[in-house]
């Protein structure tokens, strides 16, 4: 390990690193616009300038490798001009709109002029002006801030996988493109307006909505997959403006999905905000006690076994709790979280988890998804089985319909016979699966869901047997909802195989199933959104959205993780677990808690899996001992067929309508002068 001196200060630091990263080791902060630690090096803003004795002049830190005996300095009068100089010239160009530019207040070139700048400009000239880029509906593009850092190239290269933005030009006439000028198609795209150091890429949909030092900022965890990312939930008043993300290296580094960031303005359309009975047909308001009397009538008029409880996409694990409880207490054990018919088994964690974990795919060097189709299921995923792909030993195969993904993939075909002749090694692949080192499974739900889900899961559970090295268990089951493995976690399935048709279905925000089965039972949909499940109620109990209540929720690897309050439900909606506790009342078999604290504590104490937040227990893998019928034949079909539009907030989002024009249907007209400023 080299040893190097900076600002006196006589540091060890691991070989390979550049001089920039040592300075931060040591506490002294360098200036930068082009360096991200997360992106290839492109050294070309040159603010991160410091001083290297014996260097004939100052060098850039974040290109340069660090070496024995090296003796750096950062705060000399020469470094000082230097990065005066650097920014000198960085602003010759850029427009002075900062009163009217939405990175007010969060430029790091507003931050660094202040810091390391001039206080006045000696040039005069005519500024340079560029025309803007159309970008799509997401991203705002005001090109002539730009200061030609290329981290969004970097990161549409590197880390999202579409080559589609890049530089024209040369010197002073170069300019960030998208070379055909089209909407830039990537799951994660939004991410290059966090990365841009000025305003030259902003949030089109929250153009001139707010400034940063209005809003309230909340720390909470995304729902809109089963990733659990880290998110930011920022709220003026009682509406949520913008969703950002937050830094967790195990789940979702520092990206989110552009659903996950802009989703969010689906939760003031169509809302639920007062309960609902039908009469004659028509849903008309009610009171809270009209309601709860109604169902307490309803559910006590009715045998257990003629009661049903389904569970939906984005229900966080309390009120799944209390109203497993409720179901108990009424002698009701038809209840079902899988919505979209999974085959899953739910009597050992390790059979529907992501063993592997997220951060765990950059230790794989084979992997093989089956029935799944990652960039869509889940962004982040994908982003990090690319993350691995570029770090270089790692081949990606799989078993579905054609998948355009963001790294080479070797489809092996589309169907259960291709998966069972690799599990009785007849198929090449096979081989190739048993001398990988460390290999991955990756089972979707397009592999589940199907009538033969059974015989797909045993088919591939005996392959995850062996992908187990000692240590590894590389058996992943991909979900797509947020509230799946928590249902799980609680046992929250049917107690018989075959459960008798309902009279009475309690719809905890399940909308995703077919609602036409349940013929003319009597339907209570728990919900926040007027969608498919409100459509089809008699009796409609409004709740919370993920924004206005404090959940737990867990993610695909298991991981507990709390969502928290930053906002409030609309009029009489109130949160989910407070109306199944009222519920409980009005049936006078009220449940054993009245605060959101004894709850949890309930919660733990008859599922301890929930007592460790933030963290993931491994689970060893364990031979799969089941046994099914073989698999009939057909193609798998890949779940999610719009990425933009899943569940009821994303299908009342104006902006996921926007893309679905704009990336699925194709209906949305291509040109730059489309869409300029907020929706409308």
């Amino acid at each position: 390990m080299p040893k190097l001196t900076i600002d006196g200060q006589e540091i060890e630091v691991e070989a390979g690193i550049t001089v920039l990263q040592a300075c931060e080791r040591a506490g002294v902060e360098i200036p930068r616009f082009c360096y991200h630690e997360r992106l290839s090096i492109a050294g070309n803003c040159r603010m991160c300038l410091v001083e290297q004795e014996k260097a004939p002049k100052p060098i850039a830190s974040c290109a340069m490798p660090v070496m024995e005996g090296m003796v750096i300095k950062t705060d000399t009068p020469l470094v000082k001009k230097a990065r005066r100089g650097v920014m000198e010239f960085l602003l010759v160009n850029h427009p002075l709109d900062c009163p009217i530019c939405d990175q007010g207040g969060e430029c790091d070139l507003q931050d660094q002029a202040m810091a390391y700048g001039m206080d006045h400009g000696r040039y005069h000239e005519n500024k340079r002006a560029v025309r803007d880029k159309y970008m799509g509906p997401l991203v705002k593009t005001i090109m002539t801030r730009c200061i030609h850092c290329t981290r969004c190239v970097r990161f549409a290269t590197e880390v999202a996988g579409v080559e589609e933005l890049g530089a024209l030009g040369r010197g002073e006439h170069m300019e960030i493109t998208t070379y055909l000028e089209k909407a830039l198609a990537s799951e994660v795209s939004a991410n290059v307006i966090d990365l841009c150091p000025v305003g030259a890429l902003t949030s089109r949909p929250y153009a001139f909505n707010a400034r940063p030092w209005e809003l309230r900022k909340t720390e909470s965890v995304d729902v809109m997959d089963a990733v659990g990312a880290a998110i930011r939930v920022d709220t003026r008043g009682r509406e949520v403006m913008r969703v950002l993300p937050r830094l967790n290296e195990d789940v979702n580094e520092e990206w989110i999905s552009d659903k996950s960031r802009y989703a969010c303005d689906g939760l003031k359309r169509q809302r639920l905000d007062r309960p609902y009975i039908r009469k004659d047909g028509k849903l008309v308001p009610a009171s809270w006690g009209e309601a709860l009397g109604a169902v307490a009538a309803k559910l006590k008029g009715t045998a257990p076994a003629k009661i049903a409880a389904r569970v939906g996409d984005l229900a966080d694990a309390e009120s799944i709790f209390a109203l497993k409880g409720l179901m108990a207490s009424l002698g009701a054990t038809n209840l079902e979280c899988r919505q979209d018919g999974a085959h899953l088994p739910s009597a050992s964690r390790g059979d529907y988890l992501f063993n592997t974990t997220i951060a765990g795919i950059e230790k794989a060097d084979l992997c093989l998804i089956v029935g799944a189709n990652p960039r869509w299921e889940a962004a982040l995923v994908n982003t990090r089985l690319r993350k691995r792909y570029m770090m270089g030993g790692f081949k990606v195969a799989a078993i579905g319909p054609k998948l355009d993904l963001t790294y080479p993939v070797e489809m092996l075909g589309d169907g259960p016979s291709t998966l069972a002749a690799i599990a009785d090694g007849s198929h090449p692949f096979a081989e190739k699966l048993k001398s990988a080192k460390v290999p991955m499974l990756i089972l979707g739900m397009g592999a589940l869901s199907r009538p033969d889900g059974a015989a797909v899961y045993a088919l591939a559970r005996k392959l995850g047997d062996a992908c187990a090295r000692d240590g590894w268990n590389g058996f992943n089951v991909l979900h797509t909802a947020a509230s799946r493995v928590a249902a799980l976690d609680l046992g929250f399935v049917p107690a018989t195989q075959n459960p008798e048709a309902p009279e009475v279905v309690y719809l905890l925000g399940a909308d995703e199933l077919d609602l036409a089965k349940f013929g003319k039972a009597f339907v209570i949909y728990q919900g926040h959104h007027g969608d498919r499940g409100a459509h089809r109620a008699d009796v409609i109990l409004p709740g919370a959205a993920y924004t206005e209540k404090n959940g737990i929720y867990v993610n695909l690897e298991g991981r507990v993780q709390l969502g928290r309050l930053a906002s409030t439900p609309p009029g009489e909606a109130r949160e989910d677990w407070k109306i199944v506790r009222a519920l409980s009342d009005a049936l006078g078999k009220p449940l054993p808690f009245n605060t959101l604290e004894a709850l949890r504590q309930k919660l733990v104490q008859a599922h301890p899996v929930f007592a460790p937040i933030g963290q993931v227990t491994p689970v060893a893998s364990m031979p799969w001992s089941g046994s099914a019928s073989a698999p009939s034949g057909g193609a798998f079909a890949y779940p999610i067929q719009n990425f933009y539009m899943t569940d009821p907030i994303s299908r009342a989002s104006a902006t996921m309508a926007e893309c679905t024009e704009a990336f699925v249907t194709g209906t949305a007209p291509m040109d730059a002068n489309r869409g300029t400023g907020t929706h409308g």
